[in-house]
């Protein structure tokens, strides 16, 4: 028996992978780091429905993904200039990473919710840290030379 929905549903993972492409070609290192924190967001959402629904393996790689996802933003962080700063990161991330790995283990929906808030609230200071760079340039670029 055909799905119907099957061929919609493999165009749309295909255009969801060329996206992804694009986005990465040229983005900034700055944006490389909101893509994995959105991609992380997104499995652990994921990984949340298909425990609800008790579909084990697709949990297990979702929950897998973000973990590694997890580890490259470990990886990205600079512990020379970032300081102290990258050290608390640092330690986070790893305490995500256990709580992710507890949270497959135990089928908790919880500490998927935790871990999702954590990394959302981490991302919402990489975003702001966007923003005030992004409206910084445009200041600069109006600002009136002097007479």
């Amino acid at each position: 028996m055909n799905n119907p929905n099957l061929g919609n549903i493999l165009a749309l993972k295909e255009y969801n992978k060329i996206n992804l492409q694009t986005s990465i070609e040229g983005a900034s290192p700055h944006r490389l780091i909101q893509l994995l924190m959105d991609g992380a967001l997104a499995r652990l959402t994921q990984a949340k429905g298909h425990m609800k629904a008790n579909s084990i393996a697709q949990k297990g790689e979702d929950i897998s993904m973000a973990i590694s996802i997890i580890g490259g933003l470990r990886d990205s962080l600079n512990h020379d200039k970032g300081g102290s700063m990258a050290d608390n990161l640092d330690s986070l991330y790893e305490y995500m990473t256990y709580r992710l790995m507890e949270s497959n283990l135990k089928n908790d929906v919880s500490i998927i919710d935790e871990v999702h808030g954590l990394l959302t609230e981490i991302k919402s200071a990489w975003d702001a840290i966007a923003n005030q760079s992004v409206a910084a340039q445009v200041e600069t670029r109006f600002e009136q030379p002097a007479a």
